[in-house]
């Protein structure tokens, strides 16, 4: 299967295919170990998944559906933000619509999806095992270069478009698994706390009032939970499939909205000379499956 082909399966089948090969290879040196009685536990380097490792991750990234996202306004300069913005006839200046993505044209609608991008990961993480149960703690560094796109379309025509992605990030997380007898492999669930700096961008074909963006390259915390599994190829270096869901509160991000060349009847203006700009939804939430390559000292 190509990766094209691999992108454009429902979510629920790019979680699962990983997972599926990975029990597979899994099951095929387990069973190979059970049929064999001359098996010799003796050549098992130690109590593996009882120590410390380090891991490098590439993945791919999958955003949710977020077509319901839209701009909202704050016409009084006091942070709060409401989703109509009246032009000088009280009629809506924003009634064109809204859309998930980034705008192609001044038409309302005209948008294409948000961008999934690489996902690269490094951790460094140590784990203590009792029998067939392991406890570990581990600390990740993360880089996601994907797009989040929401767009706006006003009666002008005049579109606007805020973009947000994470930069980079870092992670605390715990993970508790079970492993065979003889350490082989590992399968099991994860989850902490995360501190990202999200970066955005503010695109509009309004060329007559001037917008400043406020408060670019936040750290905003977040937290990660999912899973995996893990198969040891050597003593000491093992291969493995992660699934993460990640979210950050990103609520900090707006544009100020002034005159510039604009006249006063101007719908950014009538609401005391100035309208604050952001994107209706403060979470910015995504998935990441990746091959995972650990080297357990």
């Amino acid at each position: 299967m190509t990766i094209s082909r691999f992108l454009t399966l429902p979510t629920a089948k790019r979680l699962a295919l990983p997972l599926i090969a990975l029990g597979a290879c899994l099951a095929v040196p387990a069973r190979a170990q059970s049929d064999d009685s001359s098996y010799d536990r003796s050549n098992d380097a130690g109590p593996r998944y009882n120590g410390a490792y380090i891991a490098v991750g590439v993945g791919v990234t999958m955003q949710p559906n977020d077509g319901k996202d839209t701009l909202v306004f704050d016409r009084a300069n006091n942070g709060q933000f409401g989703n109509a913005l009246p032009n000088a006839v009280g009629a809506n200046a924003f009634s064109p619509g809204f859309c998930g993505g980034a705008f192609t044209s001044s038409g309302a609608g005209n948008c294409t999806p948000d961008r999934n991008r690489p996902d690269y990961s490094v951790k460094l993480g140590y784990d203590s095992r009792s029998g067939k149960f392991v406890a570990g703690l581990l600390v990740e560094g993360q880089i996601n270069r994907s797009n989040d796109y929401t767009s706006a379309f006003s009666t002008t025509p005049a579109a606007y478009q805020i973009t947000r992605r994470l930069d980079y990030g870092v992670s605390v997380r715990g993970r508790l698994g079970i492993t065979p007898d003889n350490g082989g492999g590992l399968f099991y669930v994860t989850g902490g706390v995360g501190y990202a700096r999200i970066k955005h961008r503010f695109d509009t074909t309004n060329t007559v009032n001037q917008f400043t963006p406020m408060r670019d390259k936040s750290w905003v915390l977040g937290g990660q939970v999912g899973g995996g599994g893990e198969v040891m190829v050597t003593p000491h270096v093992g291969l493995g499939i992660e699934y993460l869901y990640n979210h950050f509160r990103d609520k900090k991000y707006y544009v100020a909205v002034t005159q510039g060349t604009a006249p006063a009847t101007n719908p950014f203006l009538l609401g005391g000379g100035r309208t604050n700009i952001k994107d209706s939804n403060p979470n910015f939430n995504f998935h990441t499956v990746r091959a995972v390559l650990a080297y357990h000292f």
